[in-house]
Order: C-alpha cells, then sequence, then structure tokens
C-alpha cells in the first residue's frame, strides 16, 4: 500500500507530545499501523521533545509520588488508543485496525451504520469524550455534500477511495484539513470509500438540505 498524503507534522508533533485530543489521537495511531514513513517522523519528534525535556529543571517528587503514580494507572487500566502504536502487523483482513477496534468493534462485517442520505451512512464512536470521531462509508460514485470545517478535521482512508479538489485519497491516506478548506469528496468507481474522521467543531454545509438535517445526525 502507497501513502501519498500523511498527517501534517504539526499534527505528528502535537501527538508525540499528548497534546491531541483524544479522536485525533485515534485517526493518527490507525495511520501509524501502515505508515513507517509517520512512524519515523514520530520517532524523531519523541526524541526531539525527550531531549528538550531532559534540558528543564524539574522540580523533586515527593516520596510517594512514584507508588501514587502506579496505583492510578494500574486503577485506570491501558488507554484506549495508545498514542504511539509500534509497527504491528496489520489488522487481518475484514478487521478494523488495531487501534480503531475499542471504540467501533473488531469486524466491518458487524458495524452498526446509520443512513444520512442516499448511499452514505456513518457511525459515531463509543467511549470518545475529547472531540468527535465517527465511520463515514460512501457508496461508489457518490459524493458527500460541499463543505468547510468549523474547526479541525482529520480523515484517514480504510478501504475505497475519493477524490476532490485536494487530490486523490487511498487506502491510507490522511486528509488534515482546518477551516481554510473547501471541499466534496467524490468516491471513485468500484467498492465503497470507508474512512475514519475526527472533528473538533460542526462541519459547515453549502447545501440547505443538509444544513436542515446536521442536527438529527450531529455532524
Amino acid at each position: 500500500m502507497t501513502t501519498n498524503h500523511h498527517p501534517d507534522p504539526s499534527t505528528l508533533i502535537a501527538h508525540s507530545a499528548g497534546a491531541l485530543p483524544q479522536a485525533f489521537s485515534a485517526v493518527v495511531s490507525a495511520h501509524l499501523e501502515a505508515c513507517a514513513h509517520c512512524r519515523a517522523q514520530l520517532a524523531l519528534a519523541d526524541r526531539i521533545g525527550g531531549h528538550l525535556l531532559a534540558q528543564q529543571d524539574g522540580a523533586p517528587l515527593a516520596g510517594d509520588a512514584r507508588s501514587r503514580l502506579r496505583e492510578r494507572v494500574l486503577a485506570e487500566g491501558p488507554p484506549l488508543a495508545p498514542p504511539h502504536p509500534r509497527p504491528a502487523r496489520s489488522a487481518p483482513s475484514g478487521e478494523l485496525p488495531r487501534t480503531l477496534q475499542p471504540y467501533f468493534g473488531q469486524r466491518y462485517a458487524d458495524l452498526r451504520w446509520r443512513m444520512i442520505g442516499p448511499g452514505i451512512h456513518y457511525m459515531r464512536a463509543d467511549r470518545c469524550d475529547d472531540g468527535h470521531l465517527m465511520l463515514l462509508r460512501t457508496a461508489p460514485g457518490r459524493s458527500v455534500p460541499m463543505h468547510t470545517h468549523g474547526g479541525n478535521e482529520l480523515t484517514l482512508i480504510l478501504q475505497g477511495a475519493y477524490r476532490d479538489a485536494i487530490g486523490q485519497f487511498g487506502p491510507g491516506d490522511v486528509a488534515d484539513l482546518d477551516e481554510d478548506v473547501e471541499h466534496q469528496p467524490v468516491t471513485l468507481p468500484g467498492v465503497p470509500c470507508i474512512c475514519v474522521a475526527a472533528t473538533d467543531a460542526p462541519l459547515r454545509f453549502s447545501g440547505w438540505m443538509a444544513r436542515l438535517l446536521q442536527p438529527l445526525f450531529k455532524l
């Protein structure tokens, strides 16, 4: 699989620092599972961040701080989406990326899609309290309504492909967009396009019908 579109370097740096909202971190983590280029960039950001921290003078920890931190970690359990997934084996065919499974389930065949328009279905994530995370499935030859963004949007293509004013996006590609981008993705012929998308503000649709239905689906 050849990846042509990657997260913006600033997004990877924020991910390395643990500064991304949970929804955005989940999308970046899923991309990192399959992208050696971005894993290398993330490792570099980690090293730079570690070097900068090492140059800072810190306050000494209280005597019981280490044990109290350990107790808190054990109580909370592991994070849903590890921020720095190792270059693991790809999920078996028919399964979602491993870092998305805590939010949506394991297999594509078991997803509970909700129709929001002709040929367009979506599914909102469970257990995501920071940002909005959803899967979007669009039938071949269909288009998502023209829209801009009230904030940021990070989209990872899982299956299929689409084309918009920015270019063509296929499996593994990431669209890292902000409020200055207006686009209308159109899926390519063949198979449905399935994406996972994170947003931190509602979309801004151009058409009146999409604006009318938007509050119902909380897009």
